[in-house]
Parts: structure tokens; sequence; C-alpha cells
């Protein structure tokens, strides 16, 4: 077949653009644009989604992006980072081309004439958001992330111009009620819309939105916004019937706007509150109206005691997921009504909740069968006993996450191993009674483990890392903090554990038997590890070649000499950390931005 271009002789550009659009990942789609003009063509049209960050002239940027991508439904803009890559035009002509070799390229820390100004050309702003709407005519979802220069008149051409947005995201972004109104007023299709950190928003523009498109509304998260007030929320209570998510995060949302929303919204499936004037009154009225909820999130509740949990407890039986978190008034009464209610349960975490103890987390193993993942944070008065009756109830579970939970040790740990045999994940931080015992029994038991993290749990030995790396096919493995493991146990974990893509912690032999042993790794963390050397980082390179990631901070025997070779002899590598004294002007030259540095003062 060599010479003959069947694929573009036999196959019409329909089906071709039917390939393009099942394939995955971003560099595949690139590697695609490059086997010929007509791929290139054709690539472009099967773009749906595109991303983009904080750039230089972002305004001309995303006119020149609406005339190549016209198929384009989903624009993500990302203001809070910024991107490094500079543009390269090479030799093509064209007057588009031309106009990307006038794009500045932004480097976080370097300044240059007014800061005012530096600011204002790397910002997306009113003028861009038009181009936004006329470029993408087929546009149903526009996510702008801190994008502090958009305003109403932005928005407000957006919306005339996109009667097909579905989805609007406008984190961080300085909108008044002039543009949320026409938003309602317009996209007559909207479903999801985020309003965090709009800081000038008031209750007129959340009414005029609600007014116009409730009808169609089933996601709203508001945060941050000191002038949304309950009149807001009643107004969604009234008019968004259809409203299956909210998100609150207000001190200035009281019992009167939650009461109209668990009254006017049966169909709410997800709440996530972090309301300080909220109190049992309001969380009642959702245990007894919001019968088809699902999700639950309470966030530093103050004003509310086990009443409210028992309410959702006895109407809520399709809760599945319920967070807790620094709720100090909640104890085990209130647990155990959810658990003897909410059967169906199958995500619980519990944090800062300081009077939930060992009783109320029986009850959830004893009465919920179907739990999939458990995270106990700061939860001192939880024993290892609860853990017991988890292990002998809850066989489907697959993520256990433990942080400074002091009374737990080895045998909680040995009866979640004897028990759950389908754990995959294990996080563990600052247990300091975990050790040796319960390792082992995991990686005897837990044949499906491919996520652990034992960070800052002294009494872990090799032995234990041993025994994983014999019996566990781990992916990612963090051992930060453990002061007792060493080579053995990471070599162990090496050889037993070739699909490792995530490694946190080692030595030199440690390395070598990881180039060896672990050709995907794709991220590595050996900063703070004063036993690495230039050598081992070599022979670590030389066969790991999909690395991209490699953070190597307070490592004092790696010199400069170990930095190039990491960064020569990986063609994947996106992040190199790293302090700036280690780095040579060739190894500078040659990285660009795949280089971040660590600013201490030496």
């Amino acid at each position: 077949m060599r010479g003959h271009d069947w694929i573009n002789t036999c196959l019409p550009d329909e089906l071709i653009l039917e390939i393009l659009r099942r394939v995955d990942s971003k560099a595949s789609h690139d590697a695609c644009s490059l086997v010929c003009k007509r791929w290139l063509g054709l690539e472009r049209l099967s773009r749906s989604t595109l991303r983009i960050d904080a750039s230089g002239s972002p305004d001309l940027f995303v006119k020149l992006l609406a005339q190549r991508f016209v198929n384009v439904k989903a624009v993500h803009i990302d203001e809070r980072l910024s991107v490094y890559v500079p543009v390269n035009v090479g030799k093509r002509r064209g007057r588009d081309e031309n106009a990307m070799t006038s794009l500045k390229v932004h480097y976080a820390g370097e300044k240059s004439g007014s800061e005012e100004e530096v600011c204002e050309s790397f910002c997306l702003t009113d003028a861009g958001l038009t181009a936004v709407a006329d470029g993408f005519s087929k546009l149903e979802k526009l996510s702008l992330i801190w994008c502090s220069n958009v305003t109403s008149l932005g928005i407000m051409s957006l919306a005339q111009k996109c009667y097909f947005l579905k989805s609007l995201d406008l984190q961080g972004c300085y909108v008044g009620d002039q543009g949320l109104a026409v938003v309602g007023k317009c996209c007559k299709q909207l479903e999801d819309l985020n309003l965090r950190f709009c800081e000038s928003l008031t209750d007129a523009g959340l009414v005029d939105l609600a007014t116009g498109c409730g009808k169609s509304l089933k996601s709203l998260g508001v945060a941050a916004c000191a002038r949304i007030t309950d009149r807001s929320l009643e107004a969604v209570g009234s008019h968004c019937k259809s409203l299956e998510t909210l998100s609150l995060d207000s001190e200035f949302i009281h019992n009167k706007g939650i009461l109209a929303i668990a009254q006017g919204c049966p169909l709410l499936k997800v709440l996530k509150l972090l309301c300080i004037n909220v109190t049992d009154e309001a969380l009642t009225a959702v245990g007894v109206s919001c019968l088809s909820l699902e999700m639950l999130a309470l966030y530093s509740f103050q004003q509310f005691t086990d009443k409210g949990l028992r309410a959702v407890g006895k109407g809520c039986k399709k809760l599945k997921n319920l967070t807790l978190s620094d709720c100090y008034f909640l104890s085990d009464k209130g647990l155990e009504a959810i658990a003897t209610g909410c059967t169906e349960l199958t995500h619980l975490e519990v944090n800062g909740c300081h009077n939930i103890g060992t009783i109320g987390l029986e009850s959830v193993g004893k009465y919920c069968p179907r739990l999939t993942e458990l995270a106990l944070l700061y939860c001192q008065r939880i024993g290892n006993f609860a853990l017991y009756e988890v292990g002998r109830g809850c066989k489907d579970l697959q993520a256990l996450h433990l942080v400074d939970c002091s009374s737990i040790g080895d045998e909680a740990i040995c009866s979640i191993a004897y028990g759950c045999r389908n754990l995959k994940k294990l996080h563990i931080r600052r247990c300091y009674e975990v050790g040796n015992k319960g390792i082992i029994a995991v990686g005897e038991n837990c044949h499906s483990l491919t996520d652990l993290s034992l960070r800052f749990c002294d009494r872990v030995l090799d032995e234990a890392l041993i025994a994983v790396g014999q019996g566990c096919p781990l992916q990612h493995l963090n051992v930060s903090g453990c002061n007792q493991i060493g080579d053995a146990g990471i070599v162990a974990i090496a050889r037993g554990c070739p699909q490792l893509s995530y490694l946190d912690n080692l030595g030199d032999m440690a390395l070598a038997e990881l180039g060896e042993g672990c050709p995907l790794l794709k991220d590595i963390v050996l900063s703070h590890c004063r036993q690495i050397t230039d050598i081992g980082l070599s022979h670590l390179v030389k066969n790991c070649q999909m690395l991209e990631s490699c953070h190597m901070v307070y490592c004092p025997s790696i010199t400069a000499a170990g930095v190039a070779t990491v960064v020569s002899s990986c063609p994947s590598v996106k992040k190199v950390l790293v302090e700036k004294w280690k780095v040579s002007p060739r190894t500078k030259r040659r990285a660009g931005s795949v280089l971040s540095y660590l600013c201490v003062d030496l």
C-alpha cells in the first residue's frame, strides 16, 4: 500500500468527520490535523469545544479562533492562570496567521510599562465577548472564569445572539443586573447558571432572570453575592419549577429563602448550603418537600441540630450522597436517622463534626449496604468498631479517606481489608495508630486497589509496601512523611506495579527500579528527598518516556545537570518544579514554559 492514500481516496468527508469526533484527547486531535490539508480542515470542523487561558490580546485570539472553528458549541475561558506558550507562525501566509504574531506572551512576575495596561491586555473584554457571540452561532455552553473586564454590555450582546445557550458560568465576573435581565429575556433554553463571586449583582437581576427563563433552569449556583437575598430565592421558587441543583454560599440567606425553594422546586436533587443563618426550620422543610433529593451538602451550619437531619432521613428516601462539614451541633442521633431512613446512601463525608462518634457511623455500616465512598476528616470520636461495622456491612466500599482520626488504628483498617475486598482507593493522613498490620492486610486482601496514599503515617514500614506491591495493581502511590519507608518498599512497588503513574517520596535505588518496572509513570514528586541524586534521575528518565510532571524542590543532591537530564530526556514533560538557581541558561532556553520555579531566598 506504500504510495497509495486509500483513506483519502475512499472515505467521504462525513465519515472522516465522524471518526475525528470520536477522538478523545486534544493531543490526538492536533496530531490528526497535521496529516494533510484535508484533515486539517475537517479537524477544525470536528471541534466542538475550545478551552482558552489568559493570553496576550485575548479579544483578537477569540476572533481568530471563531474564524477557524465554526462548529464549536462550548467555549471555556479561564483567566485565573496565564499560558506561557509562544505563538509560532512559521512561513504560513495570510492575514489571520500574520495577526497571530501580534499576540503577546505573559510571564508571571515580569513587569513592563504600566501595570494596569499590562493586566488590561491579558483580559477578555466586552469586545472579545461580542466576537464570541458573532463567531460561534451554535454556542450552547460558555464559561467565563474570572474575566473581570467583562461587563453587562458584553453579556447583553452575547445573550441577544446566542439563543441556543444552555449553560453560562460567570464566576468572578463583574456582571450587573442589566446583563442578567437580558439573559433571562433572550436565552429561553438556559439550564445551568453559575453566579459565584458576581459581586455586583443584586436581587433585581436574579429576579428578572428567573422570571424570563426560569422554566428551563435546572441548575443554579450563588456564592459571595452580598446583595442577593431571600427575595431572589423566592423568585426562583416561584418560576423555576424544574430546578434540580442549587448551590448557595451566603450569610445573607435565611430560612425564608430556603423555604421558598423547598416548597417551589419539588424536583430538587442536589442541594449544597453554606448559609450560617439557616436553621432547623429550613432543613425540616427540605425533608418534607424535596422527596427527590439525592445529594445534600451542609457546610459550617451552627444553628441547626439533629432535628433537621431527622426530617431529611424521614422524607428524603432517595438520598445517596451526604456531606456534613463543621456542623458542630450534630450528634450520633442525627447520623443514625440518616442511616436508618436513607438506606440508598452511597457517599458519606463527615468533616469536623466533633459530636459525631462511633455509634453514628456504626449505624451507617448496619443500614447502608450500598455505601461506596466514605470520608472521615478530623473525627476524633470515631473509633475502630465503627469501621468494623462498615467492613461487615458495606461490601461494595471502593474508596476510604481518613484524615486526623486519632482513634482509628490497625484493627479498623484490617476490618476494612477483610470485608471490603473491592476497595480501589485508600487515603490515610496523620492517623498515627495505623501501621504495618493494617496496610499488610490491605495488600493481602484488596486486589483491586489502585490508589494508595499514606501521608505522615510514621508506623508504616517497608514490609507494608512489599505486601501491597505483591497484591495490588497500584497506579498512584503517595507515602510522603512516612519516614520509616526506604528503598526496599519502593523497589517492591516498582517491581509489582508496572501500571504506576504517580509516585511521591523515594531514593536513587528506587528510581532505578522505577525506570525499569514502571514505564507508564507520568507524575513523580521527589521534593524533600535528600537522598536523590542526578544518577537516580538518569536511571528514571531512561525508560519513563511518558513522564509529564516532576517536582524536585529541596533536593540538595540534585544539580543543574540533573534538571537538564529530565528536560532533555522526557519528550512529554509539561512541568518541572525546581529552584530557579539550579537551571542553567541553556536548559531555560530549551525548556521554556515547562519550568516552574520555587521562590526561595538564598
